[in-house]
């Protein structure tokens, strides 16, 4: 064939575009939809949940413990489960959209009081000990060293919410300023600290 007539060769980088990127760019997506509806991660901005969470903790969360979502939306596919009282919940702030660690501490139904940083959930007293309280067979050790924060006098939380609030409970942005959350916007169940600034890589379960 003359010379001029052989097709002329590809592009190196567009031949490792054909090779490369376009199964890259699969797996990326892939892991990117992975990471939204089944498991992702949480580093802790501040100590509104001391001493169960501290600044700079990385946690496991579990996309899936409330519902499988449609990924990268919030479309729920598949109901697997509710907020339950004593869980740590990942959220967006109804206050401003920014995304939050928090203890569910009362569910729809649920009349609630606080007093000094103690709960009473349908008029029983969930306090163990001084600074523990017990959600279930679940205990929760409280940092009351700035006070317990804003009382609540008493409210029941509606159908389809949830109120939330830090275990640092006088030094908390919690639901006694941004109100109630909507249980279905809740995106996931925080299960384990893996990695603590000081301390490296370790399973803490929550």
């Amino acid at each position: 064939m003359p010379q001029d007539q052989r097709p002329a060769s590809a592009h190196p980088v567009l031949a490792w575009l054909r090779r490369e990127a376009l199964p890259l760019a699969a797996m990326l997506l892939l892991l990117g939809a992975a990471r939204d509806t089944l498991a992702n991660h949480y580093q802790v901005p501040s100590g509104s949940m001391q001493p169960t969470l501290q600044p700079g903790d990385h946690v496991a969360v579990d996309m899936r413990a409330y519902g499988l979502r449609l990924p990268f939306t919030g479309i729920r596919l598949l109901d697997t489960g509710h907020p339950q009282r004593g869980d740590v919940a990942v959220f967006d702030s109804p206050a401003d959209g920014t995304r939050l660690i928090k203890r569910v501490v009362a569910v729809a139904g649920d009349r609630v009081e606080l007093h000094g940083g103690y709960l009473r959930i349908n008029g029983r007293p969930l306090r163990l000990e001084p600074r523990q309280e017990a959600f279930g067979g679940k205990q929760v050790t409280l940092d009351l060293d700035a006070g317990g924060g804003p009382d609540i006098d008493g409210i029941t939380v509606p159908e389809g919410k949830l109120l939330v609030l830090g275990d640092h409970r006088g030094d908390s942005f919690d639901g006694r300023f941004f109100g109630l959350v909507d249980a279905d916007t809740v995106y996931g169940k925080a299960r384990a600290v893996f990695w603590r600034r000081g301390e490296g890589m370790a399973w803490r379960a929550l």
